[in-house]
């Protein structure tokens, strides 16, 4: 009995230890499964759709319109320009309940103007999704 019992302990622990959750987008083109599960992530906290994105957000502005957004991209400055400013890049919109005055006021230092920082997930993680565009293809 005591071995059946350990057996189906470590079996346990195995299976739990294998089974973590993964992340929805583990791409920038899975962007669109934010999008289909968009019921998921409304009036929740921005946190909460930021841990479903294992790619590196690379760059990202926000704008005071009504209602204020988030704009996030998967490539940096560099990539953005080597592709053409005109092209119809990946962006993921992300509408947030509350302002975010920050970004549109000219507030942010120039060196960090369009990144996304460890500190912005902090500052920003709590304000309140209300809606999730995905736009272009990667």
């Amino acid at each position: 009995m005591k071995k059946i019992f350990k057996i189906v302990a470590i079996l346990f622990l195995i299976t739990n230890t294998s089974c973590q959750a993964q992340q929805m987008v583990q791409t920038p083109n899975d962007a669109y499964k934010l999008k289909t599960n968009e019921i998921q992530f409304l009036n929740k906290p921005l946190k909460n759709l930021l841990k479903e994105i294992k790619p590196e957000i690379k760059i990202a502005f926000g704008t005071l319109d009504a209602p204020s957004y988030f704009v996030f991209r998967f490539i940096d400055i560099q990539e953005l320009n080597n592709k053409g400013i005109g092209q119809n890049h990946l962006s993921l919109v992300v509408y947030v309940k509350e302002p975010i005055e920050e970004w549109s006021n000219g507030k942010r230092p120039k060196e960090i103007e369009l990144k996304w920082t460890k500190e912005d997930v902090e500052k920003y993680s709590n304000l309140t999704v209300i809606r999730i565009k995905v736009i272009g293809k990667d």
